[in-house]
């Protein structure tokens, strides 16, 4: 599938791509500026594990005396034919003051895309919600060496939970199997 312009709207290309409904049930109004290295991860396209390796910069258009809460998720793991473990969370980002993701509390620290070999494209969906408040959470924080808690998460019912509403921005980008994803393996092993 070819990678939507940024005239098209969330709403077509979040249900183009099934976003809506495999992640979450409305598309985000605004899209969310995902910056790697030396790519932007948006509207579906194709980028590599190698690509996507280092947390990204995020912006979007937020309020500077609002809390926001990031989630980046895997609806396909281990495949898009057979998710068994939908969602698998890549990274969860609560509390930040603003844009400035530093200030949040890190949930579940940030992993890059990790699709098995032969599994095909994964979709790697961002969603920022914002919070009514600055909200104690009560999930298990996970380090970026463990996967404990993040398969079979789910980004609405963690919004709804915390009464965080439905996304105000969002993107997404595929990808599928490289060289890179054994090192993303054995990380969340815990093994070096």
């Amino acid at each position: 599938m070819a990678a939507a312009s940024t005239s098209d709207s969330t709403d077509d290309v979040f249900k183009q791509h099934k976003v809506v409904p495999d992640v979450i049930p409305v598309a985000p109004k605004q899209y969310l500026k995902v910056s790697y290295k030396n790519v932007l991860a948006e509207n579906g396209k194709e980028l590599t594990p190698t690509q996507v390796a280092v947390q990204p910069s995020i912006e979007w258009n937020a309020e500077n005396d609002a809390f926001y809460t990031i989630i980046m998720t895997d609806p396909d793991a281990p495949s898009r034919s057979n998710p068994k473990f939908r969602e698998f969370n890549h990274w969860l980002v609560t509390n930040i003051h603003g844009t400035d993701i530093s200030s949040g509390d890190v949930l579940t620290a940030y992993v890059g895309s990790g699709p098995p070999q032969g599994t095909g494209l994964h979709r790697y969906v961002f969603l920022v919600y914002k919070q009514p408040a600055e909200i104690r959470f009560q999930e298990t924080r996970v380090p970026k060496n463990s996967s404990q808690n993040r398969p079979n998460f789910s980004a609405t019912k963690f919004a709804k939970k915390y009464k965080l509403g439905d996304p105000i921005a969002g993107n997404f980008f595929q990808a599928q199997w490289d060289e890179y994803v054994p090192t993303v393996h054995r990380q969340l092993s815990g093994k070096k």
